[in-house]
Formats: structure tokens, sequence, C-alpha cells
């Protein structure tokens, strides 16, 4: 029977050279493999000439040859995946050790107990075959999941190869949409400067008019002094030159005017500084309103309104940054312009339009009203109206973009709000809220 552990250890060195002969590792094995093999073959040989008439010696050398067999492989990592496997082979070699020793200390009892001896023998032998198609169909199964392991994660590479190009992608679409929004915003700033141009013609028209009158009257003045002054009489003289002064004191207050008009506008084209500063809302919001309302007349002549202000008294100066409230100030005054410049084609003579402008502080906040009698705005679109690009004016009168900004910048820059108060036909009115 000793021929059983000679033949376990022949087939379990088989079965590794099969089971790895398609890896990585089959050409480090290769050779120890196959002369394992034949070194089996060589020593049941030899050892069944040395010993042919004592089979209890080569069933201990065939259970010993088995063990080193099975520990040698089970120590090395390339064959972890067969430890399943190896522990089968176990009770043959507790059998064959018992089996061996039992014959050369009990020979008598062993042939009495032969039968029961053999049967365990060819019992683990049977073990070792169920255990190894076992193994054999858990290493199937292993097999299998690794290749969907393999295909998952081909999938999840070639997702996430997939995902990176398209966050790539969005990332690039978002720095487009970025600029783009850059640009859309400045040409929304360049076109309310443009709306304004005619408005700051008209307001700086009249300081140079006066100018120009004061600045002739005092080179008469000039020329009556010095005339006065060949006559040798001081006093008249004196008293041109007090009218003089007084003149020039005219031009500077003028020319303060013009040049006053002439940097808001500058502030009001240059891209926000976002630095806050205490600021007279009466003043700024009036002359927007002036500046606004001019710049419309300069497009239509016949067109006329009347301009209300109720602004509050000793208001305080509030931080904000000029020349964003101006904006938002200029885009509801053209709007409130607009709405009843459209009002007055289809209403008739009887139709007066009226842009109201008040001031007033509530609480803790500061209201700027600018209301109309216009046109009003439809219900169904009151939410829309802050949305970016929507716009009730036609193709090409409007960007869509003035009152988001607007929103924006008093929300988002100042901590205020804009309510909307309008009814379809009757006017409309926008209140600016800003924390005192």
């Amino acid at each position: 029977m000793s021929f059983f552990y000679f033949l376990s250890a022949f087939l379990l060195i088989n079965r590794l050279h099969k089971s790895i002969k398609f890896t990585a590792i089959w050409m480090k094995w290769k050779s120890v493999l196959t002369f394992s093999q034949w070194g089996v073959l060589v020593l049941y040989i030899a050892l069944q000439l040395l010993f042919r008439n004592s089979d209890s010696i080569m069933s201990l050398c065939g259970s010993a040859l088995l063990l080193g067999v099975v520990l040698f492989v089970g120590k090395e990592g390339d064959f972890k995946n067969f430890g399943f496997y190896l522990k089968a082979h176990y009770p043959l070699i507790a059998v064959g050790f018992i089996s061996g020793i039992t014959q050369l200390v009990a020979d008598r009892f062993y042939d009495d107990q032969e039968v029961y001896y053999v049967v365990a023998i060819v019992g683990a032998f049977m073990w070792i075959f169920g255990r190894w198609a076992t193994s054999k169909k858990q290493r199937e199964e292993l097999r299998m999941a690794d290749l969907r392991n393999a295909e998952l994660d081909r999938m999840v590479a070639e997702r996430t190869a997939e995902l990176t190009m398209q966050k790539e992608a969005l990332e690039k679409t978002l720095e487009q949409l970025k600029v783009t929004q850059q640009q859309l915003i400045q040409s929304e700033k360049l076109a309310s400067l443009g709306e304004l141009t005619a408005g700051i013609a008209h307001e700086i028209q009249n300081p140079l008019n006066f100018v120009n009158n004061f600045s002739e009257v005092s080179m008469e003045l000039v020329d009556e002094m010095e005339q006065e002054l060949v006559k040798g009489d001081k006093e008249e003289a004196m008293a041109i030159a007090a009218d003089i002064k007084q003149n020039l004191e005219k031009i500077r207050h003028h020319g303060q005017r013009a040049d006053g008009i002439v940097k808001g506008m500058l502030q009001h084209s240059r891209a926000s500084s976002n630095t806050k500063e205490p600021t007279d809302i009466n003043k700024l919001a009036d002359e927007y309103l002036r500046l606004a309302y001019h710049g419309l007349r300069a497009k239509d002549k016949s067109f006329n309104a009347e301009l209300e202000t109720d602004l509050a008294v000793g208001l305080p100066m509030v931080n904000v940054v000029p020349q964003d409230i101006g904006r938002v100030l200029l885009n509801l005054f053209n709007n409130a312009f607009y709405a009843v410049q459209q009002k007055q084609k289809t209403a008739g003579e009887s139709f007066k339009p009226v842009v109201k402008l008040t001031t007033a502080v509530k609480g803790k906040m500061l209201e700027i009203t600018v209301a109309d009698n216009g046109i009003g705005i439809p219900d169904d679109v009151k939410d829309k109206i802050l949305q970016p690009f929507f716009t009730t004016k036609p193709t090409g009168e409007g960007t869509g973009l003035g009152l988001s900004l607007s929103y924006d910048i008093v929300a988002k820059g100042h901590g205020g709000k804009i309510d909307l108060n309008s009814k379809e036909g009757e006017g409309s009115e926008f209140i600016i809220k800003l924390p005192v």
C-alpha cells in the first residue's frame, strides 16, 4: 500500500505544475516541479529495490516524502492559494506513519487489522481526490471572480477616464462661461454708459454755458477796469474788480459742477473696486435720475416726462460702492422711462408720463423707491424679472442682464434687497433697500 504515498506526492506536484502553467510564476517553478516529479519516480523505484520486502519502511518513506512536499509547498507564498488542497493530504500522511510504525513494532497486530488500515489508506487517498475536485471548483470560481473583477476594473477605469474627460470639459466650459459672463457684464456696463452720454452732454452743457458767459462778461469788465485805472478812478476800478471776483466764483462753481459730472461718469465706466464709502444717496439718485432722463430725450426729442422727487431731509450717509449703486439706479430709471414712453405711444395725449424718486429711512434700512405710471409688469413674469437674460423688451432693445446685475449688486454686494410692486397697465415700483 506504500505506492499510494508516492503516487499522491507525484500527483500533487503534477497538479501544481499544471495549475501554474499559464501564470507569471511558471518560469520560476517550471524546472523545480519537473525535476521533483521525476525525482519522486526515481526515489520510489530506488526504495522499492532496496526495501522490496519491507512495506513498513516504504510506507514511512512515502509518508515522509509526501509530508516534505506538502510542507515545502505550503511555506512558499506563490502557492498560498493551494493551502486548502494541501491540507487534504494530512490524513493520508497520518495513516502512512501509523501503519508503517505499527508494522515495525507490532507486525502480528497489523496483520490482524490490515483490512482496516487498507480501508483507511484508500479512504484518505479518495479524500484527497474529493478535496481536489472541491478546490478545483473553488479555484474556477475564484478565476471567474478574478475575471469579473478585472472586467469591473477595466469598466471602472474607462468610466473614470470618461468622467475625468467630462470634468475637464466642464471645467473648460465653466471658464469660458465665466469669461463670457464678464464680457456680458462689461457690455452691459458700456451699454448703460452709452445711454448716459446724451444726459452727460446736457448736464455738462449748462455749467459750460455759464463758464463761457461769465468769462466773456469778465473780459469786458477787465477792459473797463483798465480804462478806469487810466483815468485814475480807483473807486470805480475796485467796484469792477469786485464784480470780476464774483464772476470768477461763479465760473469756479460751474467748473466744479462739470468736473463732478465727469468724475462720476469715470467712476461709472471703470471696474468697481468694491470699496464702500460714505455716500449721499439723495445727491447720487437725483443726479442719475436727470442723466437718465436727458439721455432718453436725446434719442427721442418728442418725449417728455414729469420728474417728481421726494427726498428725505437729513438722510444719513450710507456706506456703498457709489459706481455700483449708480448703475443700479441708472438701470431702474431707464426702465421706468422706457415703460412710460411705451405707454405714451398707445395711451394718447391725455396720458402724462411721471417718474418719481423717493428716499426714506425705515427702521434699519434706507429705501430708494423708483416708481412710474407706465405699462407695468404682467403677474406671470414678475418671478422671472430678476433672472439673467430675461427681458420684456423686444429683441435688440434689452440684454436681460440689467435687473439681474442690479439684484446681485444690491443683495450680494451690499446685503440689501430689491422689492417689486407692479400692476399691468398702471405702473411699477421698484424699492431698493440698503442697510444703514
